[in-house]
């Protein structure tokens, strides 16, 4: 049996809510757009889950991917969302989901283990309504939002034709990566790679945050040990091919990237988006005493403007491309720049977020001036043991004053991002995100976290 349609305004935008009702079991789909009228729209089988859903449990990733499943369909601007009830559980009923929790406190099992102690599947889910609910919204093919694909073949079976199966990438938080690892390795779910097989508009929701916010933000990676580069300044590379890419989105979400003129020295560095689709944001060098290297890409290519920040007694003489532009800092110390007044600078030529992409010396100057709102900070599994370090500044001989902040944690391949939310105004552009920041203060630790980029 089939309802009518009803409007349901979300936080994710208005969605049209059907029920659909099986054997005595009422189910619901929600779409957004008319998913008949595309080829293959994003459809995501939600399967019922009271404490992750609606008791906003973190032993599960239910939630997140019901919220992230949401806005993904939000943001296509057309999609389903199968919300299929009696489904707890993996299938085997809430009582028993509760009893499985039990086992896991107390005997240690894992989530497949405590089934099989109670006498119950591993998973007892059935697909075949979904497959009639899809049929029903005149969708034959479609692109299917999940980790598990045994979704996708069970859809196949019953005459579905997935074309595209993609993983949100969600965060594992502390609380829930011991059972997501276990689902991995024992219900052949994917591992997270921090890079997925989604469309642009499905990437990391920061990056969206980024590029419709004005913040300052800084991007770092080092190794396990602290370095940023080897002692002869060789930094190719500390990290790997997944955590460059993410620096090219976040370099595509901003308006201007700033490096210190030791990093132009060292690297000469392009600053330009290639490995991913966007704009060159303008490059800005801080540069007080106008060491830069003339030869350096940054004032000989015109693939992106620069905004070249020298000291105020500091006079440029020479002819300089046209892509070039000089603007002189406050008076102050050629040792001792005042980071908030680099960033009022900056902010008289360029509009849009700031991204501090280095060096250490810089992000860490930026870091303790507290002219940050966000820090990604990526540790690389490789120990230099003498070179040139990262984050550096002057700390507490206390822990308890020590730096705490909210994060999320990324996973790019072998590397590992920590995203510092450092500002209000960063928690509260963030607070959509599936781990809910709103109103959180330093000391909690909110979640971690695998993106897509």
């Amino acid at each position: 049996m089939v309802g009518p349609p009803s409007s349901l305004p979300t936080d994710h935008g208005t969605f049209t809510l059907r029920a659909y009702t099986f054997n005595g079991v009422t189910h619901v789909a929600m779409t957004m757009g008319d998913p008949a009228s595309s080829d293959a729209p994003l459809v995501r089988m939600h399967s019922e889950c009271l404490t992750g859903d609606v008791l906003g449990s973190h032993r599960c990733d239910c939630g997140d991917q019901l919220e992230a499943a949401l806005q993904a369909i939000s943001s296509a601007g057309a999609g389903i969302l199968l919300y299929l009830r009696g489904q707890e559980g993996r299938g085997i009923g809430l009582d028993n989901k509760l009893r499985a929790y039990a086992l896991q406190d107390t005997e240690g099992l894992d989530t497949v283990e405590a089934n099989r102690a109670l006498g119950l599947p591993d998973d007892a889910r059935d697909y075949r309504v979904a497959a009639e609910m899809l049929r029903h919204l005149g969708t034959q093919r479609i692109r299917l939002l999940s980790s598990n694909p045994a979704k996708s073949d069970a859809l196949t079976e019953h005459g579905i034709t997935v074309v595209q199966r993609l993983n949100l990438q969600l965060p594992d938080r502390p609380e829930n990566s011991a059972y997501l690892q276990s689902k991995r390795q024992r219900m052949n779910h994917d591992v997270p790679n921090g890079h997925p097989e989604l469309d642009h508009s499905l990437e990391l929701d920061v990056y969206k945050t980024i590029a419709t916010h004005d913040e300052v933000i800084a991007q770092l990676a080092q190794s396990e040990d602290g370095f940023i580069a080897a002692r002869t300044g060789d930094a190719e590379f500390v990290s790997g091919e997944l955590d460059r890419r993410h620096l090219h989105c976040m370099r595509a979400a901003v308006g201007a990237v700033l490096v210190g003129v030791g990093t132009v020295a060292a690297d000469n560095p392009q600053l330009t988006v290639r490995a991913v689709e966007g704009e060159n944001p303008v490059r800005v060098v801080l540069d007080p005493r106008a060491r830069v290297p003339r030869d350096s890409t940054v004032l000989q290519s015109d693939d992106a403007p620069t905004l070249w920040l020298v000291g105020a007694d500091v006079q440029i003489n020479e002819q300089l491309a046209d892509h070039v532009t000089v603007a002189q800092l406050p008076q102050s110390s050629a040792d001792k720049i005042d980071p908030h007044a680099v960033i009022a600078l900056i902010r008289k030529h360029v509009s849009g977020s700031i991204l501090i992409e280095g060096g250490g010396q810089t992000v860490s100057e930026f870091l303790s001036a507290e002219a940050l709102d966000r820090l990604f900070l990526t540790k690389a599994p490789v120990l230099i043991g003498d070179g040139v370090p990262g984050i550096r500044f002057e700390g507490s001989g206390q822990m308890s004053k020590a730096l705490r902040y909210p994060f999320r944690r990324y996973i790019f391949g072998q590397d590992v991002c920590t995203e510092y939310m450092l500002s209000p105004a960063a928690r509260e552009h963030s607070a959509q995100m599936p781990a809910q920041l709103r109103g959180v203060q330093n000391a909690d630790v909110v979640a971690e976290a695998q993106p897509s980029a």
